[in-house]
Formats: C-alpha cells, sequence, structure tokens
C-alpha cells in the first residue's frame, strides 16, 4: 500500500501517445474504448485493453433503507480482471465496502488523499492516494484526479478527504466526473488533450426525493457536458436506488434524470450524443 501521493508526470515521463484507432471489433474490444453503465455512478471503462471500475455499488442496498429499484442488477463481468478500480469521495453510496469486498483481494483501489488509511486499517492492502492535479498509470493508460465541487466526508464519523473526479487517457480520454456540483474549472480539465474528449459519465440526479447541494440536474449536467464538449456522454447517478416506501414520493426524481439530461443536452450541447443506458448496456465511445 501507498499513501503517499504520487508524482505529477512530467512531459518527459509520459508514455508515447498512440494513434486513436477507429473501433472494429465491438464495443468490448480493446480496440475500441467503451462504458458499461451498472447503475448509480459504477461503469466499468474499457480503454486500451484496460478495464476500470468506478466507485463499485454492487449490492441491492446501500443502506438498509435505500434500495435498488433499477429492473435489475448489472453484474460485474467476472470472466475479466478488473486493473484498477476509481473511487470519487469517501460517501456510503461511492466507497461501499461491502461492494469493495465482492472483488477479487488484492484489486487496486485509487482513491482521494486521506482515504488510504482508512481503508488500509479496514483490510484493503493494494491501496493508492491522489490529490487533485495528480496521476497514476494503470498498465498504458494514465489516470489524473481532477477536481470536483462536493464535499467529501463520510458521515457521521469517518475520515474527511476531498472529493476527485479522473480522467482516464490512453487512444482516447474518457471523464468520470465523480459526484460534483458546476465548478468554475471543469471547462479547463479537456484543454491539456492532443485530442478531443471523447466521453464524460455525468451525475445526473441522487437517489431520493430531494437533491441536495454539490449535485447536478439535468439542466446543470447538460451546461457541464457544454463546458466539456465530449464527443459521448452518460449520464450516471440516477434511476437505480430509491428510499424504501417512497415509491410514490417525486418518483420523477428516479424516473427522469437521464431522458430529462439527453432532452436539456440536445439545446445546450446540441454536438455531443447522449447515450441513455439501462444497467448493464454498453456505449461505444471510440472514433467512428
Amino acid at each position: 500500500m501507498r499513501l503517499d501521493p504520487a508524482p505529477v508526470a512530467t512531459p518527459s515521463a509520459l508514455a508515447p501517445r498512440a494513434v486513436a484507432a477507429p473501433c472494429g471489433g465491438g464495443p468490448d474490444t480493446a480496440d475500441c474504448p467503451s462504458i458499461r453503465w451498472l447503475g448509480h455512478a459504477t461503469a466499468e471503462i474499457n480503454l486500451d485493453g484496460v478495464r476500470l471500475l468506478t466507485d463499485p455499488m454492487l449490492l441491492d442496498a446501500i443502506v438498509p433503507f435505500v434500495r435498488r429499484r433499477a429492473p435489475e442488477a448489472a453484474p460485474v463481468d467476472r470472466t475479466r480482471p478488473i486493473d484498477a478500480v476509481l473511487i470519487s469521495h469517501a460517501h456510503q453510496d461511492h466507497l461501499h465496502l461491502p461492494s469493495l469486498r465482492l472483488l477479487p483481494a488484492g484489486t487496486r483501489i485509487i482513491v482521494p488523499a486521506g482515504l488510504g488509511r482508512w481503508l488500509a486499517q479496514r483490510g484493503f492492502d493494494h491501496v493508492e492516494e491522489l490529490a487533485a492535479g495528480e496521476q497514476a498509470w494503470v498498465g498504458p493508460v494514465r489516470v489524473t484526479a481532477t477536481p470536483a465541487a462536493h464535499h467529501g466526508r463520510r458521515l457521521p464519523l469517518g475520515p474527511d478527504a476531498p472529493a476527485l473526479g479522473y480522467l482516464v487517457e490512453g487512444t482516447a480520454a474518457i471523464y468520470f466526473a465523480g459526484d460534483t456540483e458546476l465548478f468554475d474549472g471543469m471547462a479547463a480539465i479537456p484543454r491539456s488533450l492532443d485530442t478531443a474528449l471523447a466521453a464524460a459519465l455525468l451525475p445526473v440526479g441522487g437517489w431520493g426525493p430531494t437533491l441536495r447541494g454539490g449535485h447536478m440536474d439535468p439542466l446543470r449536467a447538460a451546461e457541464a457536458a457544454r463546458r466539456l464538449d465530449p464527443v459521448h456522454a452518460v449520464p450516471i447517478h440516477w434511476g437505480t436506488f430509491w428510499p424504501r416506501g417512497l415509491g410514490r414520493v417525486r418518483s420523477d426524481r428516479f424516473h427522469r434524470p437521464g431522458p430529462a439530461f439527453e432532452a436539456a443536452a440536445a439545446h445546450a450541447a446540441s454536438n455531443v450524443r447522449v447515450h441513455v443506458l439501462r444497467p448493464g448496456e454498453v456505449a461505444s465511445v471510440g472514433a467512428a
């Protein structure tokens, strides 16, 4: 386990950037970057033969009173290795210890600075910390931690660490926003790229009848898509979990955010292709 911040790579230390190739073998092949949404903020990012898992929430409940209401749980494909897990922040619907324990022992976990020791004390022995701007390599893929506007403290008495997003770069670039509100530096995230941002995973909702600060609703997520200007966008953090017994209370906040984001983005970011996925569905985000 390494708890020291990872060094920021200098240009001379970067691996050669490969030329993006068109998808030729379907959405789950190494030559075709893809995103498989498993529900909430959990997605499989497949890029250049590397498989990353974001904020794994793999069980039917976040806590006992918040249950999965998606048609069915989308399982992780256990026939292929997970090269690393990306954790955006410490909230239980993003850093879910029972879900992490379902993954193979020794799975590499990348977390915001300040969470490594806490996870090590709970039996996770391959944890790396990143602060915003720092980088780690997962095979040929570079992962850069990016800022997020969201409080990261794990309530009630857990660790307090800044929330992050992650920019994943190889032959394509994919941005996982984690959980965030709009922030001033969001448009700068893809500016260092040699090519256009291929895809952005953007949170568009929550898991209850209200949406508190530090989150984006569909309209604000559409503005995020405008600022980032990705080729593709996948709405996440919606339509998966709902408090038990509240099915008739503001159920529009469960069903509506994904389609509402697609409609809003059609006006605010009309050049962005939006993929509203059901849990388990895959979006190919490689070159046409």
